[in-house]
């Protein structure tokens, strides 16, 4: 698996077919065949940058109370002049006794904004940031009797916060921007990225704000982050605020992906403002009132490609600051690429004629970006396992970590069907459908490799084998998921083609096909007319010609179980601890969405209980499994738009 990256030549060259081709095109002749390979953005290898208009910085004044001096007059309050001090004996009490922390107690750290620039203004006027990494600027979002409408007590405890914070009278307040919380020293991030393929210049955190970091007895970083908060410089046109539609989406979301076990940013909490917002759900000119919402999102970073994107594409001075960024992301989040030596030899050929070798320990910005490039195919290779669709991977929604990021109109395959996607902006060209997202992970990878060649601190050589690595991980690691989901020890490519193929001619549901497949029995005597009783739920309304089609595969498919010699008990524990029975499908954040925005947020805590146990069977509870009825097809159900 080959790749070269020069800006000379079209950018991938993956042997003879992409990366999508190797695992899912080939089985469905009608998914889309437009792989999106558009030549290098940045041209790093003769020195070129990416240009853009932008304006001068606005040269008003900052904001009459700076960011510092209320975070400064917070952390310095005394705590008998806080609103709760009745509360603080008992948090006292806790810390000691447990080991949990009271809001007040929190362990801040604020290394962004200490060891990086910022800009030297703290207004939210809309405009051009140059020379910075973040705005520091308050919340601002205006509320009116806010309520907590869902929180999650396992990333309390990443946190060493207290579960009984969550009854505060004061904690909405505090979540919704409205009162800062003590120790906090807000900010917004500035970023750029490719949207749809395009180069858009700067973005960044148009309606979230970063309170800070938390270290936890671990020594862990977290940072806390409200989105919906209020206006930033980076919020463009909009308004900075969140609906409770699209905030209950990314809190559930965020936690149903973490106990699928897939890498992705967390929520602590979702509390409701009391305010409207106006948004056109579907950009079609009928604007509606909305109830606000503001979500706090948890992650250990939020740097994006991006981050790193908007320095280089401005180049001069601004590429010392791409260095300091990846210099700042080693230091903090891969301490171990810092701490490598020669004596790991982690030197390897590139397979060019020239015969290039790629020494990841001469240089620590190729480790970085190899890991990265590998981290990244893992993630999307789970996402692929359990039918997940992200529906914007823009660059700027590309976490470093390889974490999934930025939860808009996401959606689970219901039906397989390799070109869905659930972003209705998406529709012309499909260009974020399931079957595309790991040729497009390749491209973003392409793309920040690139940027790393503009600062100067990745060859091409290096860039083309982090590539390499991507192809190679994802492919390993794709693999790995299919075997486990058919209950297979070994790849088997033929039996896994005939499968995805036979999933797709019948848009057969992806997750309850795969649960019910662990009832299968590796018995080969079982008669040809009894074979598909095990699946009879899942494979419906298929006739005479399809039956046989289905017969044949499961013949073929029990043979290999046989062969594996794995009994039938421990095959079908083994499978269903990789395939959930519960995902969190479209129609399922819709219900509770409907309830919420009429005050009912029981649905809203149910549905993520049920999550937080996606392979359990959970009795009493299998309506969550259930297909989606005839309403969930409408517009706004199965199809979104990024408006939130």
């Amino acid at each position: 698996m080959r790749f070269h990256f020069s800006p000379k030549t079209p950018l991938f060259a993956l042997s003879s077919s992409s990366i999508t081709s190797l695992c899912l095109r080939p089985f469905l002749p009608s998914a889309p065949k437009s792989p999106f390979y558009p030549s290098l953005a940045c041209h790093a290898s003769t020195g070129g940058n990416l240009r853009m208009d932008s304006t001068s910085p606005d040269p008003s004044s900052s904001s009459s109370v700076s960011v510092d001096s209320v975070a400064d007059g917070l952390k310095n309050q005394s705590l008998r002049e806080h609103d709760i001090s009745n509360n603080n004996n008992m948090n006292n009490e806790n810390k000691k006794n447990n080991g949990k922390l009271s809001l007040e107690d929190l362990n801040w750290d604020h290394s962004f904004v200490r060891e990086l620039p910022g800009d030297p203004r703290s207004d939210s006027i809309p405009r051009q940031v140059f020379h910075a990494c973040y705005t520091k600027v308050l919340p601002s979002a205006e509320v009116e009797n806010p309520k907590l409408v869902a929180w999650s007590d396992s990333v309390a405890d990443l946190l060493d916060l207290d579960p009984k914070e969550f009854e505060r009278p004061d904690f909405p307040l505090k979540f919704s921007g409205a009162s800062l919380l003590a120790g906090a020293v807000p900010y917004a991030q500035c970023y750029g990225g490719h949207q749809f393929g395009t180069w858009a210049g700067q973005l960044g955190d148009g309606r979230a704000i970063t309170l800070g970091e938390i270290m936890n007895s671990k020594l862990e970083r977290w940072e806390l982050q409200l989105k919906g908060a209020g206006k930033t410089p980076y919020s463009r046109f909009a308004d900075g605020l969140a609906v409770l539609r699209s905030s209950i989406r990314e809190y559930l979301c965020s936690e149903a992906m973490h106990f699928l076990g897939i890498p992705t940013t967390r929520a602590l909490c979702l509390v409701t403002t009391g305010k409207f917002v106006t948004r056109d759900m579907f950009y079609d000119g009928n604007p509606k009132d909305e109830p606000g919402a503001v979500v706090c999102r948890v992650s250990q970073s939020f740097l994006r490609f991006g981050s790193f994107q908007i320095h280089a594409s401005r180049g001069g001075e601004d590429l010392g600051i791409v260095r300091s960024l990846a210099d700042y992301a080693i230091r903090h989040h891969f301490p171990h690429i810092e701490n490598m030596s020669k004596s790991e030899s982690l030197s390897f050929s590139t397979g060019d004629n020239d015969q290039s070798v790629v020494d990841l320990t001469s240089n620590k910005y190729a480790a970085w970006t190899v890991e990265i490039a590998e981290r990244t195919a893992s993630l999307v290779a789970r996402w692929q396992g359990v039918g997940f669709t992200h529906g914007v991977l823009n660059t700027d929604n590309m976490s470093i970590l390889g974490l999934t990021i930025d939860y808009g109109p996401f959606g689970f395959l219901d039906a397989f069907d390799p070109s869905y996607t659930p972003n209705v902006t998406d529709l012309p060209g499909r260009r974020y459908c399931f079957a595309n997202q790991p040729d497009i992970g390749l491209w973003n990878i392409a793309q920040f490799a690139s940027t790393l060649m503009t600062a100067n601190l990745i060859s091409d050589q290096e860039a083309n084998y982090a590539m390499e690595r991507y192809g190679a991980k994802f492919m390993d690691d794709y693999q790995a998921i299919l075997s486990q989901k058919v209950g297979l020890q070994k790849y088997n490519k033929q039996l896994v083609n005939k499968l995805l193929s036979n999933l797709a001619v019948d848009k057969v549901d992806y997750t309850n096909f795969f649960r019910a497949l662990s009832n299968i029995k590796a018995d080969p005597s079982i008669p040809g007319d009894e074979l598909l009783v095990p699946l009879k739920a899942v494979l419906l309304d298929i006739g005479k010609e399809r039956k046989e089609a289905w017969t044949s595969w499961v013949q073929s498919y029990i043979q290999e179980l046989v062969a594996s010699g794995i009994s039938d008990e421990e095959r079908k524990a083994s499978m269903n601890s990789v395939n959930p029975k519960y995902v969190l499908r479209n129609y399922l954040c819709q219900s509770a969405i409907d309830a919420a925005e009429m005050g009912d947020f029981e649905e809203v805590r149910r549905l993520l209980k049920v999550m937080e146990r996606p392979y359990d069977e959970q009795p009493r509870m299998e309506k969550y499994a259930r297909l989606p009825p005839a309403w969930a097809y409408r517009p706004g159900v199965c199809m979104l738009s990024c408006s939130s």
